[in-house]
């Protein structure tokens, strides 16, 4: 008797190989499902909306900045302020604009670091939890010492 390829003594033996046909199956049919699915969640529902005389709220999105010049003025919104009214000023914007107010912080960059963190500090301690650093991008890298 005459031994088949694949078996060994008398058994069979396990097939080491595996089938990809039923992966690429499930794998193309998730594929059209998305297809077909994705163009739905983008589009809207159209809605004829009535015409209202209210019109929307104001909304002011432009940002808070404070300036620190060369010899040390300090201005906020083009207005200048003392250091130490700083902390009023920044309180009373506080109060006028919302929760989400962004604040920018322009300084010269001659300036000792600590001044300006200073300033940051100060902008953070009155509530504002959006503060940046405003740079110009245009300025090449320095060179490696």
């Amino acid at each position: 008797m005459a031994m088949k390829p694949g078996m060994r003594g008398g058994r069979r033996q396990p097939m080491a190989e595996i089938n990809v046909t039923p992966l690429v199956d499930v794998m193309l049919v998730l594929l059209i499902i998305f297809m077909v699915t994705a163009p739905l969640l983008v589009a809207g529902v159209p809605v004829d909306l009535p015409d209202a005389r209210a019109k929307s709220l104001p909304q002011d999105n432009t940002p808070i900045q404070i300036s620190l010049t060369q010899d040390g003025q300090l201005f906020v919104d083009r207005q200048p302020v003392s250091p130490a009214a700083l902390p009023a000023k920044l309180a009373a914007l506080r109060q006028a604009r919302s929760d989400e107010a962004r604040v920018y912080v322009r300084a010269d960059q001659r300036l000792d670091y600590g001044r300006v963190m200073r300033i940051v500090g100060e902008v953070n301690s009155a509530g504002f939890r959006k503060v940046a650093l405003v740079t110009d991008g245009a300025a090449s890298p320095a060179p490696a010492p």
